[in-house]
């Protein structure tokens, strides 16, 4: 994890005007609204409170748009439901989904802040950055493209694409894009749900899922999706397109 530590530090550099961005907005508005007759009478760090300023946190480490990185540990945010933006904000915030890099950024912004931040990155569609070489054998690379696009009825596991959708770009409200992630990220979620450190929302569906994996399995799928070339049209599809196979918390 050394190798994260730079990016670490520089995002939360900018914890301390995302903090005072967020207090302000909601501690000085209505003193704005009794003393603030002219643009000369507003302080200057409230002329900088834009949306765009308040991200500066998030895009040190997910990229200017929320494109993602090289580095498998920052994802790509853009385009992904503003539903699943805001619970992962919001399990950050709260302790039940742990990375203390976002524990801490988040720790004492309140929902419609987390809100706002959730909306302008669903919006974002930057272009895709390049994909992870993988090196998966041909067997591997099968086995992970059943398990995306049929899925494995013994194990009672269904294909990421009846989810995900057949373009892999997630469904509204709360289920993310997979096309563009770096099979690590991929694979090190997989992997945290089916130890138990991540969770989501009762039925907690990928986790019922990520506990019927294998070692392989995990691996296979995380280097056969990350190979996938993502579609042009990133948007998540509607709520009424895809009939969910398992019920799912993060959709209600």
């Amino acid at each position: 994890m050394t190798h994260c530590f730079p990016a670490i530090r520089q995002a939360l550099s900018g914890l301390l005007p995302l903090f005072v961005f967020a207090t302000a907005s909601l501690t000085t508005a209505p003193l704005r609204a009794q003393t603030a007759t002219s643009a000369d009478a507003v302080p200057a760090f409230q002329k900088l409170d834009t949306i765009e300023a308040r991200v500066q946190g998030c895009v040190t480490c997910h990229g200017q748009n929320g494109q993602g990185t090289a580095n498998g540990y920052f994802p790509r945010i853009a385009g992904k439901p503003a539903g699943y933006l805001y619970n992962q904000l919001t399990a950050f915030r709260d302790g039940t989904r742990s990375y203390p890099p976002m524990n801490y950024l988040v720790a004492y912004l309140p929902d419609p802040y987390l809100k706002e931040i959730a909306t302008y990155f669903a919006a974002q569609r930057p272009p895709f950055t390049e994909r992870e070489a993988v090196g998966a054998s041909a067997e591997a690379m099968r086995r992970g493209q059943m398990l995306a696009t049929a899925g494995d009825s013994g194990k009672g596991i269904p294909a990421c694409i009846a989810c995900h959708g057949a373009r892999l770009s997630g469904m509204e409200p709360g289920i993310p894009g997979l096309a563009g992630l770096r099979p690590a990220y991929i694979a090190g979620q997989l992997t945290r749900w089916r130890v138990g450190e991540r969770r989501a929302a009762e039925p907690d569906c990928m986790k019922r899922i990520a506990t019927r994996l294998s070692d392989s399995d995990v691996a296979a799928v995380s280097a056969w999706l990350s190979h996938q070339a993502p579609s042009a049209d990133a948007a998540p599809e509607p709520s009424n397109l895809v009939r969910m196979p398992i019920a799912c918390g993060s959709q209600k």
